[in-house]
């Protein structure tokens, strides 16, 4: 991918827009944070296994839409998960987490149809989400995310999302947060 100014401008565009999106899940802002996401989302997490040498790329991940994953949901059911939690009575979120996602290492992936007029990006970044419960839970998730962006007007949504923890045992009580 050739890096000019238009690379340097729209990287800096799309920085700006991951940290936004982690400001509005840290202050709780999450109806907000709903109207970012497109409303054919695809919400990805899969399991991770430990496997023999030779065989991380076909085993070592769960497949979207085959078996079992910590998440496989569209903007439906992510936006259950949001009405759930603003209830005031969801057991795991009360009272709430306190949270921050920090995100690092943004690379801009694949740029559709140019990167002087991107309608679509593809962006690999790296995650470290803090969770801390009531006085004695706390919880880290460390990971590297894909995210699809779909241009909106002048900012964008996330049409697709999948996230890799870089452990295969949670450790977290429940997984209520949102990444």
């Amino acid at each position: 991918m050739k890096k000019g100014l238009a690379y340097f401008e729209l990287k800096q565009e799309i920085e700006e827009f991951l940290y936004q999106e982690a400001d509005l899940l840290d202050t709780r802002k999450f109806r907000e944070w709903l109207d970012l996401l497109a409303e054919d989302l695809v919400y990805f997490m899969p399991i991770r296994r430990n496997v023999k040498f030779g065989e991380h790329d076909e085993r070592e991940n769960t497949r979207q839409g085959e078996g079992i994953s910590w998440f496989d949901e569209d903007k439906w059911t992510v936006t259950k998960r949001v009405e759930q939690i603003l209830t005031g009575v969801h057991y795991a979120e009360e009272p709430l987490s306190r949270v921050t996602h920090m995100v690092s290492n943004v690379r801009l992936l694949d740029v559709k149809p140019s990167m002087e007029d991107p309608d679509e990006v593809t962006v690999g970044c790296r995650f470290l989400v803090f969770q801390s419960r009531v006085e004695y839970e706390h919880y880290t998730f460390i990971g590297r995310r894909t995210d699809v962006l779909r241009r909106n007007g002048d900012s964008w949504l996330i049409a697709r999302r999948e996230l890799i923890l870089e452990q295969n045992v949670l450790l977290a009580k429940n997984l209520s947060i949102l990444f």
